[in-house]
C-alpha cells in the first residue's frame, strides 16, 4: 500500500498522540519507516530496521542450550534460555515463530531474531524456550499442532531441572506460529499434558477462521485445498470453549485480514468460560515489527504479556 507524504504526516501525528496516551515509546524515525513500508509482511526490510538495535552474541549473564531435540524429526529442535545465576521455579515462555507454514525458523545464524524474544523473557523473570516445527507441504495439518503438543510435553517434563515452573507455562505464537498455537489450544485431542499444560496462550497476528478470506499458497499447502475441511481445522470454536486464559494481539499496520480476525476473536471470546480475552492492538507496529522490536524498543506487546502473566487474564 502506498502512502502520500501528506497522508503519512497526518497518520504519524495521530499515531504519536495514541502512542503518548498508551505510553508506547516508538521514535518518530522508526514510526516513519514502518509507515513507509505500509501494510505488508516484509521480514527483510523490517529486520534491517530493527536488527541494528538488538543485542549481539555473546549475551552476558545468559545461559543458552541450543538445538535440543524434542522429537524425531530434523526440525524438532528447541533452544532454552536461562539466567546464569537465576532462581528456580520461574514462569516459562515458549515462542513459536511464523513463516507462512512453509518457511521460518527459531533462529538464523547472524540474525538477532528470535533470540531477542528469549532475551526479553529471561530479563523479565522467565525461562525462555524458542522452538521450531515441521513445515508444509511435506508436513500438512495437523503437524503444527502435533509438534506444539510435543514441545509442551517436553517443557512440562524437563523445564524444572532448568529453573522453570512446569505449572506456569505460557505459549506464544506469531503469525503462522499463532495459528499453530490456536490450533493446539482449541483441539484438546492433541494435548499430551493434562488440560493442555498451559497457564496461558498468547497469539500475535494469527488467523482463527480459515477460509473467511482468500487462502494464501502457504495456508493451502498446510490446511489443504478442500474448503469443506476448513471449519474443523479452524480454531475459533475451540478457543471459545477452552479454559486456558487467552491473550491476542494484532498490529495497526497488519494486512487487513489479520485485523479482521483479531476483532472476530476479540468479540467472540467474551462468550467463552474465561470471559473476554486480553486483546491488544499495537499502535504504529507492522506484522513483523511487533516481534522484531521486542527487547530493542520498549512497547505495549511486552508490557501486556507481563500483565497477562501477572493477573492471569
Amino acid at each position: 500500500m502506498a502512502f502520500s507524504r501528506t497522508a503519512l504526516t497526518a497518520v504519524a501525528a495521530l499515531l504519536a498522540s495514541a502512542a503518548s496516551a498508551q505510553q508506547v515509546p516508538m521514535s518518530e524515525d522508526l514510526a516513519w519507516k514502518l509507515l513507509e513500508l505500509g501494510r505488508v509482511i516484509d521480514p527483510p526490510k523490517t529486520a534491517a530496521i530493527f536488527a541494528p538495535l538488538q543485542q549481539k552474541e555473546p549475551y552476558q549473564g545468559i545461559k543458552i542450550e541450543r538445538d535440543i531435540q524434542y522429537g524425531q524429526a530434523d526440525r524438532h529442535l528447541l533452544d532454552v534460555f536461562t539466567q546464569e545465576t537465576g532462581s528456580s521455579a520461574r514462569p516459562v515462555l515458549i515462542f513459536i515463530h511464523g513463516g507462512g507454514f512453509i518457511a521460518g525458523n527459531k533462529r538464523t545464524p547472524g540474525s538477532p531474531f528470535y533470540d531477542n524474544i528469549m532475551l526479553w523473557a529471561v530479563n523479565n523473570g522467565f525461562v525462555g524456550v524458542n522452538a521450531t516445527y515441521r513445515l508444509a507441504p511435506q508436513s500438512p495439518y495437523p503437524a503444527g499442532a502435533e509438534d506444539i503438543a510435543a514441545i509442551v510435553a517436553w517443557v512440562a517434563a524437563k523445564i524444572g531441572e532448568r529453573g522453570g515452573d512446569p505449572a506456569r507455562i505460557y505459549l506464544m505464537g506469531h503469525s503462522a506460529g499463532a495459528i499453530h498455537v490456536a490450533n493446539y489450544v482449541s483441539h484438546p485431542e492433541f494435548h499430551k499434558v493434562q488440560d493442555g499444560g498451559l497457564a496461558g496462550a498468547v497469539m500475535v497476528s494469527g488467523l482463527y477462521e480459515m477460509g473467511a478470506s482468500p487462502m494464501g499458497d502457504g495456508e493451502i499447502a498446510y490446511f489443504g485445498s478442500d474448503p469443506s475441511r476448513y471449519a474443523e481445522r479452524s480454531s475459533l470454536q475451540g478457543l471459545l470453549a477452552t479454559k486456558i486464559p487467552l491473550m491476542i494481539a494484532a498490529a495497526e499496520l497488519d494486512p487487513p485480514r489479520f485485523v479482521e480476525q483479531f476483532n472476530l476473536l476479540k468479540q467472540a471470546s467474551c462468550k467463552g468460560p474465561n470471559g473476554c480475552a486480553r486483546a491488544t492492538m499495537l499502535q504504529q507496529h507492522s506484522h513483523m515489527s511487533e516481534v522484531y522490536a521486542i527487547n530493542a524498543v520498549e512497547g505495549r506487546l511486552a508490557d501486556e504479556i507481563l500483565e497477562f502473566v501477572k493477573t492471569g487474564k
